[in-house]
């Protein structure tokens, strides 16, 4: 089993990164201010515009180290990749699912039904836990509603159905999802999903975790020997990680939307912890991110039986694990697909 080895945030706008010897070493204004072993590293995200060193960036691809770049906003930019790894017979496998509608949707619809088989689960562990501090009827129906539409999922031979029943869904979850936060509703209230950028505290927070999810199934498959670019719910784009975007969707609500209802219930976060930009753009404060951050690693390193595995593993494997079960599956080693459904 892969070992889950660290992630080293850089959130310092002016920051720059470089190697000596066997270490990484984070400079501001020519003053070392970290300096980390990057044997220790799975991944190295930076928010800074300041970038890394050519030699850095070298190492880290020769050693399959992910180094991703954001703006301080949580804006992708950039991902150094070193030599692509994994058979070159997966990957031609992979494309030529990927431009068949009726081999993708054999594998999209899994995905889609693990979103909203999740999503369901999500809302229930609330009910069951919370039953008396929410709207438990508003709850039900929304859980009714996504149970009545695994079994279209399951049945479901084009890929524009498919993504029109994943949007309904995604809507009926995401209608309850203030029900789901418990804590200092007057801050922290949810009217709706809204991106690109976020325009609220809680959308702020969701678009921050999705950003870091998206990095850890991005790294996922690329260690598997899977393209990241190439998917099959989401189709090609230039610069978009659709493969990861697929893998995601089933991981949103019981990693990233869990997390963030964590963070919020428990009372970690707080209204003040956001500033809002010019154009309306709610951001964390540097010392938000840094304890959403923190806090973050902390749940990936918490273990969980896997449901199709039965063994425990770390939530952070979990992304990894999806990718290799995917590439297996491609290999012709499982009649299907098997999406993470938690419980």
């Amino acid at each position: 089993m892969r070992h889950l080895l660290n992630t080293l945030f850089v959130l310092t706008e002016d920051a720059y990164l470089s190697l000596d010897g066997e270490n990484v070493v984070i400079s501001r204004e020519k003053q070392e201010t970290g300096r980390f072993p990057l044997h220790t590293l799975e991944n190295i995200v930076s928010f800074s515009y300041a970038g890394a060193s050519p030699y850095l960036m070298g190492a880290c691809g020769e050693r399959n180290v992910n180094l991703c770049f954001f703006t301080p906003s949580g804006r992708f930019l950039a991902r150094v990749s070193g030599e692509s790894s994994g058979n070159v017979l997966l990957r031609r496998t992979q494309y030529r699912m990927a431009d068949s509608e009726t081999d993708s949707v054999q594998i999209a619809r899994n995905m889609v039904f693990g979103k909203v088989y999740n999503s369901r689960w999500s809302i229930e562990r609330t009910r069951r836990d919370h039953g008396m501090r929410v709207n438990a009827d508003k709850l039900a129906a929304a859980s009714k509603y996504l149970a009545g539409q695994l079994p279209v999922i399951r049945k479901t031979e084009d890929l524009e159905t498919l993504r029109g029943l994943e949007g309904k869904c995604a809507a009926a979850y995401f209608d309850v999802f203030d029900e789901l936060i418990l804590s200092n509703k007057a801050d922290l209230r949810f009217d709706g999903r809204n991106r690109h950028p976020p325009l609220d505290n809680v959308n702020a927070l969701l678009s921050f975790a999705y950003t870091l999810l998206v990095h850890d199934c991005t790294g996922a498959l690329s260690a598997v020997g899977l393209d990241p670019y190439v998917g099959f719910l989401h189709r090609d784009r230039p610069g978009r990680t659709s493969l990861a975007l697929d893998l995601m969707e089933e991981l949103r609500s019981v990693v990233a939307d869990r997390f963030v209802l964590s963070q919020i219930n428990n009372r970690s976060i707080s209204g003040k912890d956001f500033v809002q930009r010019e154009n309306g753009a709610v951001l964390l404060t540097d010392g938000a991110r840094k304890t959403f951050l923190s806090a973050w690693q902390e749940k990936k390193r918490q273990k969980i039986t896997h449901p199709f595995l039965k063994e425990q593993i770390p939530w952070g494997l979990v992304p990894y694990v999806q990718a290799l079960l995917l590439a297996r599956y491609l290999r012709g080693g499982l009649d299907g697909y098997p999406p993470f459904l938690w419980k």
